[in-house]
């Protein structure tokens, strides 16, 4: 720091002789690296698909506030290296590890946008490090940080209960501060924290030399090609400094006419949308005040990538694995990135890493669906048989604990109609009945209003065409190809498609999408591949046209007929349905089940019937799926009344 007035411009110059006077380039050159040496994991962020802060553009009514979210400390149940991941939306962060001990102690930080219609339920989530690649999730809490933008509490911490995933019991208490910074605190505090960068002196004002310092920092050449000028203008008092209000005030008339900032004077990047708004959001999340508290490492999509050890990271490195959202993630890499649409934010679906590599080396390969050709399909179909057969005796009952635990915090057993124990085979536990209400049914009233039809990850397309530029790779996929003739139509062929996969660990009961009566059922023989997105996103076979599936018409008021397809999949053999033709049914009632493994449904609805929800259209746009439940609410009916 300089010890000289600030109106002494002088002194703050290039020492001619190289001594030991650093240049004030260099000053802030060292001023700026304080501040972002925790941007560099973000950046990286940004080059594998993440939406950010930084890209994504904010209107003003969106803008809720800054939440400065401090994890202070925790009381475990054991001695542990522990570390704390916090998600919220498409961003994680992670804190230091701790030493052993049961009372960790991190005292990290980290600013998040809160927006009024986007993510605000923040998930902590506390993990012990005794393993060298996978470390172990041991509880959780989930925080509202919008709720604290009306709490009236003279104290900004409090303490959670933090909850085993695969359980409601505790296993650990946490401390955690907010605080939430408005969007009127934030603009008042805007100007302060860019002075700050180049006020050597901490003055609280800018002499011509800082202030030039200050708009080469900003990246606008024309502006800086008018310092001088903009100095003048903005030194009001004529004093030969630029106070904090004079600032403000060149800010403000500027972003009226021209923006100054083109720059993020912090980390460096170029702001696509360089106006008042996003600008402030942006360099006000960059900032560090110095508070002397350790600032979390960000860039991360999901708790399970930041809570990886070394052995995780150098796979990764070595493209063994790779993060990121969208078709690659779904098709190369050894795990899924979904977006779950109750929750907003994304979540990691298991999938055992030896199936992976078999799935990629048959589905993603000419040599491997060559195979397929040649008798791997028999091979499928009879494995298919036998596992299920396996599965409806009365020892595969001893393979649902182990199931539970596999997929830990994926399933509720909460919601479950029945207790654990009256499950006598596995396959009586994986077609398991909700108890009444778990499942909401969206605006149950109106039939107007379409709804998903299963626990699932949801893809939409308002066309074929669509599907196939951001989701389908298969061979000639087509419509008629997935209806077979007896039920296509006209309609149907340039229709909205909408894909609902089952994972194992879903509860595997479909439901009506819309009300109205079953007309007819089609049943269609076919194979038996998987519908994971690995073979769905290959360009070697037709998943959908191929599979053993059947076909149901369903006549409706206020979307024409729309079909919908049940999917069969490898070692799901059997697709079972409890209403027959002619039933009229309601939307969210009850349709059928899948045995073992995971399937999929297929929507297809007549051309201009219906508009799909926006969010889950953008995240199909992607290349990414949402996840959703049963009821959720699926889009609206346009079609003109006869």
């Amino acid at each position: 720091m300089g010890h000289v007035s600030s109106k002494s411009d002088s002194s703050s110059g290039d020492s001619a002789d190289g001594g030991s006077k650093p240049s004030r380039m260099r000053r802030l050159g060292r001023r700026l690296h304080l501040h972002s040496h925790h941007f560099r994991r973000r950046s990286r962020a940004h080059t594998t698909g993440s939406h950010s802060h930084t890209t994504k553009i904010l209107k003003e009514e969106d803008f809720a506030g800054i939440a400065l979210i401090r994890i202070i400390s925790a009381e475990m149940k054991f001695k542990d290296k522990w570390l704390v991941c916090i998600s919220l939306g498409e961003q994680t962060f992670r804190t230091h590890v701790s030493d052993q001990t049961d009372k960790p102690t991190w005292n990290s930080e980290k600013k998040l946008l809160l927006e009024r219609h986007g993510a605000h339920i923040a998930r902590i989530s506390v993990f012990e490090t005794n393993r060298l690649s996978k470390n172990n999730l041991i509880g959780y809490c989930e925080i509202d940080l919008l709720e604290f933008l009306s709490q009236d509490s003279s104290s900004d911490t409090e303490v959670f209960d933090l909850l085993d995933p695969s359980s409601s019991s505790t296993v650990g208490r946490i401390s955690i501060s907010c605080c939430i910074e408005d969007p009127v605190d934030t603009e008042k505090s805007f100007v302060r924290r860019i002075l700050s960068i180049v006020d050597y002196n901490e003055d609280g004002e800018l002499s011509l030399a800082e202030f030039s310092d200050l708009i080469a920092a900003f990246g606008n050449k024309l502006a800086a090609e008018r310092k001088e000028e903009l100095f003048k203008q903005a030194d009001r008092n004529g004093d030969g400094v630029v106070c904090l209000d004079e600032l403000a005030t060149l800010l403000a008339i500027q972003h009226e006419k021209e923006p100054l900032i083109n720059c993020c004077p912090v980390c460096g990047q170029v702001l696509e949308v360089s106006d008042g708004l996003n600008s402030m959001i942006h360099m006000t999340l960059c900032f560090d005040e110095g508070t002397g508290h350790q600032v979390m490492t960000g860039g991360f999509l999901t708790e399970k990538e930041a809570s990886s050890g070394w052995m995780f990271k150098l796979s990764e490195w070595a493209h063994f694995s790779t993060y990121d959202i969208g078709l690659r993630s779904g098709s190369s890499a050894s795990h899924i990135l979904v977006y779950d649409r109750r929750k907003k934010r994304l979540v990691e679906e298991i999938i055992d890493r030896k199936i992976v590599l078999s799935m990629r080396a048959i589905y993603q390969s000419k040599f491997g669906l060559g195979l397929m050709d040649n008798g791997a399909k028999e091979i499928l179909r009879s494995l298919s048989e036998k596992q299920g057969k396996k599965m409806d005796s009365a020892e595969s009952a001893k393979e649902i604990p182990n199931f539970i635990e596999f997929f830990k915090g994926q399933i509720n057993m909460d919601e479950v109609k029945y207790p654990l124990e009256q499950f006598k085979t596995f396959n009586e536990f994986f077609i398991r009945e909700l108890k009444p209400g778990a499942r909401p049914i969206a605006f149950i009233e109106r039939d107007d209003i379409a709804v998903c039809a299963a626990d699932c990850r949801l893809m939409v397309f308002n066309s074929v065409a669509d599907s196939i530029r951001f989701w389908i790779k298969g061979r000639k996929f087509s419509i008629q190809g997935l209806l077979g003739n007896e039920a296509c139509s006209s309609a149907f062929v340039n229709g909205a498609l909408v894909i609902f996969r089952l994972a194992p660990q879903d509860y595997h009961r479909f439901h009506f999408p819309v009300s109205g009566t079953i007309e007819k059922f089609i049943e269609i023989p076919g194979c038996l591949y998987t519908v994971n997105p690995i073979a769905v996103n290959s360009k070697y076979c037709n998943v959908f046209t191929e599979n053993k599936r059947v076909v149901s018409i369903i006549s409706t008021e206020y979307f024409g007929k729309v079909a919908f397809v049940a999917i069969g999949a490898t070692m799901v053999g059997s697709i079972n349905f409890s209403r027959k033709e002619g039933d009229y049914v309601k939307k969210g009632d009850e349709f059928g089940y899948f045995s073992f493994g995971g399937s999929t449904v297929i929507c297809v609805f007549e051309k201009d019937s219906i508009k799909i929800d926006e969010d889950l259209l953008e995240n199909s746009a992607r290349s990414l799926e949402t996840l959703v439940s049963v009821g959720m609410q699926l889009g609206l009916s346009v079609k003109k009344q006869d």
